[in-house]
């Protein structure tokens, strides 16, 4: 098996290169991919070194998987061209998410969507994929009507920039600034650029997404994210109504039994998810679980994960796993 990491350079891409080598993924070759001015580089992975190759080039590789992490113009430009070559496309970006022939997939909720004609993948948003992780089985099970949900958000979630720009502020060191405002001893009510509804793009992917991958456009979504000064991993507050009646141990008992999910809810010993803790791992960890006493049947959580591993490059990495173990894989 050939995979290409397309922004092989960047964070997300790193992070994939390192999760394909801790899960022992079977691969013949690596084939790193990033821009030109990375024309050249060696990555190291399992051992080996290999050559960064410019995308303009990348096309005469024999690639059976492209795991993409270089923005949406990349891959509303390259995924067509992969598909072409007859290469399945794993795309992180936001490009493909709401195209109604792209399916827009959380391997535990609803992989068994996938066909070996889906050439082209997206991967859903980082604070999608956390939230959802505990929030699907519940609907499952209960049916959620309603959701209100704050995210807390790394700046890794940004890019190398923002991470440069906290380090900078913390240092005093002038340097370039990609939020609008500090971000050091900070919170910055805006993810991504705002639309004409108010609501910042990041909150629509929220509610976008959460309809699409839970097949339910009757649960009424409402989303505020928030930038933090924290490196871990996204945290988010999450209040729940379901239209069945249920409680607390149960959701806790439902959680505990899901794939991919840990429950940390401890209060008494100040037992709960927090960033620093979760990153480095793949997990969802979900606590704080209790009754909200204003609304009848509402509850409230509090999630955490690591947003570059199972919010970005850990789920795109599971989804070619899936395809590899039902043999989807077709030439």
């Amino acid at each position: 098996m050939n995979i290409a990491i397309v922004g092989a350079t960047g964070l997300v891409g790193s992070k994939m290169l390192q999760i394909l080598e801790e899960r022992n993924f079977s691969i013949d070759k690596i084939i790193p991919i990033a821009s030109q001015k990375s024309e050249g580089r060696l990555i190291d992975f399992c051992g080996k070194k290999y050559t960064v190759v410019p995308i303009e080039n990348s096309l005469n590789e024999e690639i059976d998987i492209a795991l993409f992490s270089a923005g949406a113009e990349v891959s509303l430009k390259w995924a067509p061209q992969f598909k072409r070559k007859g290469i399945y496309v794993i795309d992180n970006s936001s490009a493909w998410r709401m195209s109604e022939d792209i399916k827009l997939i959380i391997p535990e909720i609803n992989g068994n969507l996938l066909e070996s004609k889906d050439k082209i993948i997206a991967n859903p948003n980082c604070s999608t994929i956390q939230m959802l992780m505990a929030l699907a089985p519940i609907h499952k099970k209960f049916k959620i009507k309603r959701i209100i949900i704050s995210t807390y958000q790394s700046v890794t979630g940004t890019g190398k920039a923002a991470i440069d720009q906290l380090n900078n502020e913390k240092n005093n060191i002038k340097g370039l600034k990609i939020y609008p405002h500090q971000i050091h001893q900070n919170a910055l009510p805006q993810c991504d650029i705002f639309l004409e509804n108010g609501y910042t793009k990041e909150e629509m992917k929220l509610v976008n997404e959460t309809h699409k991958i839970l097949s339910d456009k009757s649960i009424k979504v409402s989303a505020t994210a928030v930038r933090v000064p924290v490196f871990g991993g996204h945290a988010e507050s999450v209040n729940i109504e379901l239209k069945e009646k249920t409680n607390c141990e149960d959701i806790n008992f439902l959680l505990n039994k899901t794939d991919g999910v840990v429950v940390q809810d401890d209060p008494k010993k100040n037992i709960y998810p927090m960033p620093i803790n979760a990153e480095g791992k793949d997990e969802v960890f979900v606590g704080r679980i209790r009754k909200d006493y204003s609304k009848e049947n509402s509850f409230n959580l509090w999630i955490v994960s690591d947003n570059l591993r199972k919010g970005a490059a850990t789920n795109t990495i599971q989804i070619a796993e899936y395809l590899v173990k039902n043999n989807l894989i077709k030439k």
